[in-house]
């Protein structure tokens, strides 16, 4: 899994659970480890307004 630089608005604990989950047989996470402790202490969530619902509806 690739961990770039990128606003900590995107980089989430539910992200990094989401590829550690996915992993079969092994997760290697590419990039900094600054940048995975945060990842790890940022626990946000976001209301995503993807239309989903209503796409589903049609």
């Amino acid at each position: 899994m690739v961990v770039p630089w990128a606003s900590s608005m995107l980089l989430t604990r539910n992200l990094l659970y989401t590829g550690m989950t996915r992993a079969k047989k092994l997760l290697i996470l590419i990039g900094n480890n600054k940048i995975v402790d945060n990842m790890i202490n940022n626990s946000e969530i976001k209301n995503r307004n993807t239309g989903l619902k209503y796409k589903l509806m049609k």
